[in-house]
């Protein structure tokens, strides 16, 4: 899903998802698939209203923001030109990017884990007469022909959270033609070091950056109720190209003078000082 935020729940007080499904606390442990497939899926599916109305105009309906950072697509030209191209987006969310994309002249699919993200994206559909195609999926077993496409992007969306970050690149860059890209946006690895805190309190290293144990926030009977897994870049690096794509930018956004919006963590006093935002643009071999 596109969340475009790491570790929601954590950074606020009691969220409508909290409530339903119990949420207690945090705590780091190992997480395998199929416990953050149940768990996030849960999660946004909950969490959908709380979302849009903290972010949606954000967001918009039919734009591509890649971060926090409000680097846009129309302005970065990160996939360069779409016109008449298969493009993929994977975990969209309510796909306001499918929608931009479309209107550029791409064919567009969208997918995601969560219904209720999706229920969002339909509408949106319908309130813009722009009808993305939308599939509910996980991003570990892509239900799409080899060679579909184009070109995959995503928006803080899925990478996060899923267990099998090898496999999951593996399906991406199946679905890909040969020479196809995959542009994808995560919370920069770094940040894991320091506490989901937009103030002062965030500037201050509390844990070590090569800690891959994953965040899970868990119910009175320690059932993950949310995961979100870290990966170094050096983690990113090596999976994807063992499958086959290789890394040919790495951007990291500045954060823009005229931006004093905070996004959970994200905020003009950490922008200055260290990136929030990591966006691997890749290809898939020949």
């Amino acid at each position: 899903m596109s969340t475009l935020e790491a570790g929601s729940g954590a950074q606020q007080n009691q969220r409508t998802a909290e409530r339903l499904l119990g949420t207690v606390g945090s705590e780091r442990r190992t997480a395998t698939s199929a416990e953050s497939v149940a768990a996030n899926s849960a999660w946004w599916d909950a969490d959908a209203d709380d979302y849009h109305v903290e972010h949606g105009d954000f967001l918009g309906v039919a734009d591509f923001v890649w971060c926090p950072e409000a680097l846009r697509e129309e302005d970065a030209r990160l996939l360069g030109d779409v016109t008449g191209k298969n493009v993929l987006e994977i975990g969209c969310g309510s796909a306001p990017c499918a929608r931009w994309l479309a209107e550029q002249g791409a064919r567009v699919t969208a997918f995601d884990l969560s219904a209720g993200m999706l229920r969002y994206a339909a509408a949106a559909n319908v309130a813009t007469g722009i009808d993305v195609p939308l599939v509910r999926a996980n991003a570990e077993r892509l239900p799409f022909a080899t060679g579909s496409f184009d070109v995959a992007c995503s928006a803080f969306g899925a990478v996060p959270f899923v267990a099998d970050l090898a496999g999951t690149f593996r399906e991406v860059a199946r679905v890909l033609r040969p020479g196809g890209d995959w542009v994808f946006a995560v919370t920069h690895p770094m940040r894991w070091i320091f506490p989901d805190d937009p103030g002062p309190n965030g500037l201050r290293v509390t844990g070590s950056y090569f800690d891959r144990t994953p965040y899970v926030e868990v119910d009175g009977q320690g059932h993950a109720t949310y995961v979100e897994h870290h990966r170094t870049l050096g983690d990113f690096v090596r999976a994807l190209t063992g499958a086959g794509l290789v890394l040919r930018d790495l951007v990291e956004p500045t954060w823009p003078e005229h931006l004093t919006e905070e996004w959970g963590q994200w905020s003009p006093l950490r922008g200055e000082l260290f990136p929030g935002t990591a966006i691997f643009r890749c290809r898939r071999s020949q």
